[in-house]
């Protein structure tokens, strides 16, 4: 939520001008530049950093953290990178509705774990499924080997050939 925070309007993020005051016009900025997940992540992330609750979220999730990073380096000690879908599948097909939170969560379930280790990683596209929609992976590479994981996401792309198809109209 905190990363969130600098978004108010005034130096980043949309800013809606026909507030009366400042605090009208985070609010209005807000609401109107966040959507709903967006608004939803915040207020988890607020609610579990309260005073109340922070032994019982935050402290936990800090030690999961701390385990995921050991498990992530010492798998990557011993290989180039690991290669992973990059969701659990393909993409959304336009106009689905997509606001099922928990669907949404699911579809993070690949990444997250990425994102708390701290290690680099690429998303590439490989190709469609059966119902044309695209299919995507990522190269996960070890703590500061950003550069062997762009090398090999290159490499992949070359071999798999995919190329985006243009759809005009």
């Amino acid at each position: 939520s905190s990363n969130l925070a600098r978004y108010d309007g005034m130096r980043y993020g949309y800013s809606d001008q026909g507030a009366n005051n400042l605090i009208e016009r985070y609010e209005r900025s807000r609401s109107a530049g966040f959507g709903e997940e967006v608004r939803r992540r915040i207020l988890l992330g607020t609610y579990s950093l309260s005073s109340g609750y922070y032994d019982e979220y935050y402290l936990r999730a800090t030690k999961v953290r701390r385990k995921i990073k050991q498990d992530f380096d010492a798998a990557l000690q011993h290989v180039d990178a690991m290669i992973w879908p990059t969701a659990p599948t393909t993409a959304f097909a336009f106009g689905l509705d997509a606001t099922d939170p928990l669907t949404m969560y699911l579809e993070d379930v690949f990444t997250v774990p990425i994102n708390l280790a701290g290690v680099p990683a690429a998303s590439i596209p490989i190709g469609v499924y059966d119902d044309g929609l695209p299919v995507g992976l990522q190269v996960v590479g070890a703590r500061h080997r950003d550069a062997d994981v762009i090398g090999i996401a290159h490499k992949i792309e070359k071999v798999a050939d995919y190329v985006r198809p243009c759809t005009i109209g």
